[in-house]
């Protein structure tokens, strides 16, 4: 797994500490990939939203139920 280096901002370190000091996570590392694979869904959510959306306004195909 590759490591890198971020800064964050005082209210940015603030809400990870908070994570850690909850007991939900071990450590800034865990909240830092729980943050990245929450975003990666969501990212993920939108586009499948975006090409329903774009199969939906296409001319090509009636839907038929």
């Amino acid at each position: 797994m590759k490591h890198v280096t971020i800064p964050l901002s005082p209210g940015q370190e603030a809400f990870v500490d908070e994570r850690v000091a909850a007991g939900r996570y071990a450590d800034a590392e865990q909240v830092v990939t729980a943050l990245v694979h929450a975003a990666a869904k969501n990212w993920a959510q939108d586009k499948l939203e975006a090409l329903m959306l774009e199969g939906l306004e296409s001319p090509s195909a009636p839907w038929k139920p």
